[in-house]
């Protein structure tokens, strides 16, 4: 066996390798944070977009966020480390944390005298009844109800939306299901008819052309013919049946395996918070690859439709004024929506695959059939989210996305972005349409915001990355 032996200046060469090697790493580690997060801080024009965001943020429940987000941009590295490991798997649990810190905030410095343990125990109990609210549990899925709109016209194929919506319904004295009929189409009508007493048909009596419509218009009467027939079915199902709450859906849609699931835990979000006006199943930029949690729902200020739940409390303020046509659009516009908000999933509960229809197929085959249908059952009864309470929400979210890296639609695309969630800012219509166009995103505005925004955020995932873009 031969025997080595390292002389001193041996040692010295060796000792000056690792020095090397490991300062080499150091700066490697340095290149990548900075370039992860630090760097937005040293861009005059990107500064100065996300200092203006911030000041018109500061409004109601928001007042301060901008200040509070801004102290903490000034430690780029630590916030940025924080935001990353805890941005997306654990913005759920934080809210309600957050929640239960602002309760007990109060306490912070006494003991356990006889005024502490009462303002405890007080504090549980609020907590309690929020829970109760938002929470549905197996011993209140029994009492919700909520009648299944099905709008039909003239597809036979509505059998296939029937079929998959008896097959996930849990019960038809929780989900009766009624299917509207315009048109007068036979042979749609006869598979309606062929479900017996597992459905109610109903009929639209008036077929012929809707009045005073615009004659410039008159080449789109078949949209106005739809704004008639939702009018009048709505009109059946809440004022004639008399039901409370109606889940609203197209003979087109196929309806995920949680779809009554999804709707059953979201309803009492309707009763708890007058800030939300309808739950969607829908999500407009919910295609294939730019999706990854089916546990994760979102607020947005667009009507996204296809699949919504709307209650009788709406529909009577909505009925005196109901549009002519172009119904859905007519939603959007800020005269209807007052500021409030729809609950979306990120990833869809319905999908459709009607092509053909009124709107000759628009969007449909550079869009609408990549839409992924939620193929695995998620319980979302068995989920606390009171975190979608519009006072937990906007704090959290707002945080979430200004304490997240600020990168370029350049440095996305071309996977110079290091981390999981990033943020890029857009500061026109023209602006958005660009950088919504190169990542896949729907590009239109409707009612003067973007598809699925909230509070000017278009929350989407690229390449894996969540990404907020941010106006």
């Amino acid at each position: 066996m031969r025997i080595v032996f390292i002389t001193k200046k041996g040692w010295l060469i060796l000792l000056a390798i690792c020095v090397f090697v490991v300062g080499n790493i150091i700066l490697l580690y340095r290149f990548v944070n900075k370039h992860s997060a630090s760097f937005i801080y040293e861009d005059p024009r990107l500064i100065e977009i996300s200092d203006k965001y911030l000041d018109n943020v500061a409004d109601g429940k928001l007042k301060g966020i901008g200040k509070v987000v801004k102290q903490l941009l000034k430690r780029p590295s630590k916030t940025a480390s924080i935001s990353q490991e805890e941005s997306v798997d654990k913005f759920t649990s934080r809210a309600e944390e957050n929640r239960e810190k602002d309760l007990t905030s109060n306490l912070d410095g006494q003991g356990d005298t006889g005024d502490s343990i009462s303002n405890k125990k007080s504090i549980v109990e609020e907590k309690q009844s929020v829970n109760d609210v938002v929470t549905t549990n197996l011993k209140t899925t029994n009492d919700v109800v909520a009648v299944i709109l099905v709008m039909a016209c003239n597809r036979p194929t509505v059998k296939r939306s029937l079929d998959l919506l008896l097959r996930h319904r849990p019960s038809a004295e929780q989900f009766p299901i009624v299917v509207s009929q315009d048109c007068g189409h036979e042979e749609t009508a006869q598979v309606i008819l062929s479900y017996g007493t597992q459905i109610r048909h109903i009929r639209q009596p008036d077929l012929s052309d809707v009045q005073g419509v615009p004659s410039n218009m008159r080449s789109m009467m078949g949209y106005y013919k739809i704004s008639r027939h939702y009018k009048w079915a709505l009109t059946q199902v809440f004022d004639v049946m008399e039901y409370d709450t109606a889940i609203v859906v197209e003979d087109d849609l196929d309806v995920a395996l949680d779809f009554f699931e999804y709707f059953t835990a979201t309803k009492p979000l309707l009763a708890k918070d007058p800030s939300l006006w309808c739950i969607s199943a829908w999500n407009d930029n919910g295609k294939e690859g730019m999706v990854e949690r089916n546990d994760a729902l979102y607020r947005t200020d667009f009507f996204p439709g296809l699949g919504w739940m709307i209650t009788k409390a709406l529909w009577n303020e909505f009925k005196p004024k109901w549009p002519l046509g172009f119904w859905d659009d007519w939603m959007r516009e800020p005269a209807q929506r007052k500021d409030r908000a729809c609950i979306r999933p990120e990833i869809p509960r319905t999908r459709t695959f009607g092509r053909i229809g009124v709107s000759h197929g628009q969007f449909y085959d550079q869009h609408l059939q990549f839409i992924k249908l939620n193929d695995k059952f998620h319980p979302f009864t068995k989920t606390d989210l009171s975190y979608l309470i519009k006072d937990n929400y906007d704090r959290d979210f707002i945080t979430r996305v200004h304490t997240v890296p600020l990168v370029t639609v350049d440095q996305l695309i071309g996977n110079n972005a290091f981390a999981n969630e990033v943020q890029i800012h857009y500061s026109s219509k023209q602006d958005f349409e660009i950088i919504a166009k190169r990542l896949g995103a729907m590009t239109d505005f409707k009612g003067g915001i973007p598809r699925m925004s909230y509070l000017g955020v278009v929350s989407i995932v690229f390449q894996g990355k969540t990404v907020h873009l941010v106006s």
